[in-house]
This record gives structure tokens, C-alpha cells and sequence, in this order.
């Protein structure tokens, strides 16, 4: 059974369940951002949370064992993404990425923001002109070592 095959069985007992990524966070014991990662194929789960979620979801053995086995890490079909949210992601790197990369060198040195170190954050805030995402990504700095 194949990673993509096991998260539309997911995705298939989570509509069906009228399950939450919150709620399915909450089985498996960490962050809705993290757990949502996981059971969208980015991340590893261990064997009780593969065996925990199954149980949840009423997954078959085989596709509980596949969330125990290291991904291939991202997950977009293209290089450009065509999906409107997540295409105004590619947008803000974009138009902000060297900003955001100055910044870091400028406050940090030469190096890059960890993805394996990383935590983040979605939150909804109110606000009366429409309310707004507001995600927070909390990654170690990583200098570039001499060697």
C-alpha cells in the first residue's frame, strides 16, 4: 500500500466520521499543524500513534504499518502549485522571500531556519474588516559551518 493511497483512506474516514484535524490531533499527541502533516503523508508516525489513529479511523493493518515507514517528502504535484491557497504561498516567497532571507542574515548570520526544528502555528484572528490567518513558523537557525 502506498503513502497516497493510505491518506485518501484517511481523508475518506475523516469526512465520513465528521472528524476534525484538531480532533485527530488530539489521538495522536501533538499539534493540529503537525498531526495534520502526518496524516496528509509528510511526517512518520510511531507505532501507537499509527495504531491509534487505525483504530480511529478503522484503518486496515496494512495502511496502519504504512504510516509507521519514513515519507518522500512533498507532496505538491507541480512546481508552480495551481491550488489558489496554496499558489499565494509560492506568491509570498515570491514577493517576500529575499526580504525574509536578508533579515534572517542580517539578525542571524549566514545560515537557513530549520524545517526538521520547526514548530508552527494556525490561528484564526478576529478582526471586523474580515478575520485573518495568522500563522506563526518557530524554526532553530542553522549556520553554515567552515570546514
Amino acid at each position: 500500500m502506498i503513502r497516497e493511497e493510505v491518506t485518501q483512506m484517511i481523508l475518506n474516514a475523516k469526512a465520513r466520521e465528521n472528524l476534525s484535524w484538531s480532533a485527530l490531533a488530539e489521538t495522536l499527541g501533538q499539534s493540529k499543524e503537525w498531526s495534520t502533516a502526518a496524516l496528509l503523508g509528510q511526517m512518520t508516525l510511531s507505532k501507537e500513534q499509527a495504531e491509534q489513529v487505525g483504530a480511529r479511523l478503522n484503518l486496515p493493518a496494512e495502511a496502519i504499518q504504512t504510516l509507521q515507514t519514513v515519507p518522500y517528502k512533498g507532496s505538491l504535484p507541480t512546481a508552480v502549485p495551481t491550488d489558489p491557497l496554496i499558489y499565494r504561498f509560492y506568491e509570498l516567497i515570491q514577493v517576500y522571500g529575499t526580504t525574509i532571507k536578508a533579515l534572517i542574515h542580517e539578525e542571524f548570520g549566514d545560515g537557513i531556519m530549520s524545517a526538521i526544528d520547526f514548530s508552527m502555528d494556525i490561528s484564526r484572528e478576529e478582526d471586523p474588516r474580515g478575520d485573518r490567518v495568522k500563522i506563526v513558523l518557530n524554526g532553530k537557525f542553522l549556520p553554515y559551518k567552515m570546514y
